[in-house]
């Protein structure tokens, strides 16, 4: 995290925190979700506007972490703005050399290589679970036939619970209002 957001965080402590501005989609990419695009339906059925300033997005990947509850967040100065996830909290890409880097610019180490129902394969790494990005599934293949990894079959409901993320804390928080 950012200096200046810590500073933030201790000079403003009581900041409300941001549900379904942001989202992160299957591939990486950030969108911000404004009141019309919010009003149109969730995500990722309503995206929003796809963010493409480079020094923002920086900002973001410096900034992103999850609670305890599993939800994902870019904690913005002393504001935490709530990530509505398409599918995973990381996107991995793959190197010539099977190196996995998320889609934060973090490298990562895969733990379990997981597929589920259709197809998407998934790794949980030291830094967390996501999906591996849809350009390095060949890559992907070449490294389960060299038997680097081995994908344990696993339904797509069942990988939030198992792997502690939360793919909509907006639709959490609005669950948890009913309630």
């Amino acid at each position: 995290m950012d200096d200046i957001v810590r500073q933030a965080i201790a000079k403003w402590p009581n900041v409300p925190h941001c549900y379904g501005w942001l989202g992160l989609d299957a591939r990486g990419a950030w969108y911000m979700r404004d009141d019309r695009a919010q009003a149109a339906g969730s995500f990722p059925q309503s995206k929003g506007s796809v963010l493409r300033h480079e020094k923002l997005i920086e900002f973001i990947h410096r900034n992103y972490d999850h609670d305890v509850q599993g939800q994902w967040y870019f904690q913005n100065g002393p504001q935490r703005v709530y990530v509505e996830l398409e599918v995973a909290p990381f996107v991995w890409r793959l190197g010539p050399d099977h190196g996995v880097t998320a889609h934060t610019g973090q490298a990562a180490e895969p733990r379990r290589c997981l597929m589920d129902e259709v197809g998407r394969l998934y790794l949980d790494c030291d830094l967390g679970f996501g999906l591996v990005h849809t350009l390095d599934v060949g890559q992907a293949a070449v490294a389960i036939e060299q038997g680097l990894w081995t994908p344990e079959e696993m339904a797509a409901c069942d990988l939030p619970g198992r792997f502690g993320y939360v793919r909509s804390p907006s639709a959490l928080r609005q669950a948890s209002a009913l309630a």
